[in-house]
């Protein structure tokens, strides 16, 4: 769309009409030749949600540009310094994407302003792109299932699912460009090649060579999907829609092995906003427009081979609801005990679950109060992540992203010795130029000690939180954990 030359006229940088950026730069040994360069890439509106891999290797991201896109670091030999780029980008859909979920390691889920679920998975060609350019193990990227996966993906003419392309359905070298020896051959949609990269890819590569093939689609919604939520194993998923009446707002339960509904969970009469399953799987979270939240508990008394089903474990109603207007996000601590939830009324809260042996018996309808004081953040809550890491007082540190773009950072200690009202601690609030401009949509802590990309010998006092925005930005802040209460 427009171009410029860069000051020393050896680099050539244009924008393109939807965001991305092209670089070009002159090479020295060749006269008039022009070489495609690494430039930065990213979302070019609203970013709904993010989630790091279950090795916190890498970062997926979906938005409203209706596009799903993947963020690693890259590691380049003879440099001390790791940078962020976007090296795949898995989905370009047609419709607006909202949400997404990882079922494992290179496997995930996505939501988009249709009634469909649709799950993908990587290529051979990513798998092996991507151990290149972050340095990842190769025995623990290249597994069994690494070998029987197709080498690309594409899109056909008309179509919105990315068909898988195997090794066999690549067009044949030896076939000239003017020669056809059919009209399949003319018209082929095998637009994929294969390439074999060292540094992150320039947009073309990622338009066209880094599509991951969709390989299950999930009908079941009357209405467009809204969020999304895997448990920590990935053999179940959860997902809802929007609603405006209690038949639509149901949680359908789906297993990853059948791919069938397992499940339809109701009591929310309005779209459920956020799910999260806790780290042990034993409970599922849903908050909702309609102020209040449900915790769902998974049957024990299953069959070991059964497939899990849910129960309705305990909920707020009119009687006992403390939030007093919509509850836009939820997470939970890294042991079990707590789940937290943040609203549009400025508050968030610290729940406490009861030990089962504790709880009422047979379907009786646990009774859960507040564990913490009512926290005021200031401005309408948008999102809450829990830290998977405690401080070195066992405090939970909690990170919370405001609709102004703020983000805080809080440690919370239950002390039952202690009154509730200096339970909360404002231990870091992050500078406001570095925050988002606009509401923040989505906070994850990376799941394991160190930053991404570097040794985590050398980086074990740091933790990493990801957040997106709707200022088309996603953010990757590196949080001190020996610091986080000064």
């Amino acid at each position: 769309r427009r171009s410029s030359d860069l000051p020393d006229r050896t680099m050539i940088l244009a924008h393109a009409f939807h965001g991305a950026l092209h670089l070009w730069r002159q090479n020295s040994s060749v006269k008039g030749e022009w070489t495609p360069a690494v430039v930065i890439s990213g979302h070019f509106n609203s970013v709904q949600g993010l989630r790091w891999d279950p090795e916190g290797d890498f970062i997926i991201s979906v938005g409203l540009d209706q596009t799903t896109r993947l963020f690693a670091p890259w590691k380049r030999i003879g440099h001390s310094e790791v940078t962020w780029h976007e090296i795949a980008r898995p989905q370009i859909h047609g419709y607006d994407m909202q949400c997404l979920a990882m079922i494992s390691r290179f496997h995930f889920v996505s939501g988009a302003d249709e009634k469909v679920l649709r799950v993908f998975a990587a290529t051979r060609n990513f798998v092996e792109n991507f151990i290149n350019i972050t340095g990842a193990s190769r025995e623990k990227s290249l597994s069994s299932q690494v070998v029987d996966l197709p080498e690309g993906a594409t899109v056909p003419a008309l179509g919105l699912s990315n068909k898988a392309i195997f090794e066999g359905d690549l067009p044949d070298k030896s076939v000239e460009d003017n020669e056809f020896s059919s009209i399949s051959n003319q018209y082929s949609q095998a637009y994929f090649h294969p390439i074999s990269l060292k540094e992150p890819p320039t947009e073309d590569h990622l338009l066209q060579n880094t599509l991951w093939p969709e390989v299950q689609k999930l009908y079941g919604h009357g209405f467009e999907v809204f969020c999304v939520a895997s448990n920590s194993v990935g053999t179940v998923i959860a997902s809802t829609c929007k609603a405006s009446k209690k038949e639509h707002a149901g949680i359908i339960i789906w297993s990853t092995h059948s791919w069938k509904q397992l499940q339809s969970l109701f009591f929310h009469n309005l779209t459920v906003t956020q799910m999260a399953f806790s780290p042990d799987d034993k409970f599922l979270i849903a908050v909702s427009r309609d102020r209040n939240w449900s915790l769902w508990k998974q049957q024990e008394e299953n069959p070991p081979q059964a497939e899990p089903s849910f129960r309705l474990y305990a909920h707020t109603d009119k009687k006992t609801a403390v939030h007093s207007r919509i509850i836009w996000t939820c997470d939970w601590s890294p042991d079990s005990k707590y789940f937290v939830t943040g609203s549009r009324d400025k508050k968030v809260i610290v729940w406490g679950v009861p030990d089962c042996a504790e709880a009422s018996g047979g379907n009786a309808l646990a009774s859960i109060s507040p564990s913490s004081s009512v926290l005021d953040a200031g401005d309408a809550v948008t999102a809450v992540s829990v830290s998977p890491v405690l401080t070195s007082n066992e405090s939970y540190l909690i990170a919370v992203g405001l609709e102004c773009g703020k983000i805080l950072l809080y440690t919370w200690k239950s002390d039952e010795k202690h009154s509730l009202s200096d339970d909360w601690t404002l231990c870091f609030e992050i500078d406001q130029r570095q925050c988002h401009t606009l509401a923040v949509k989505q906070l994850c802590w990376r799941n394991r000690v160190g930053k991404a990309g570097h040794d985590p010998l050398d980086s074990s006092e740091w933790l990493q939180l990801a957040s997106c925005g709707a200022d088309s930005c996603l953010k990757i802040f590196c949080v001190n954990r020996d610091r986080s209460e000064e």
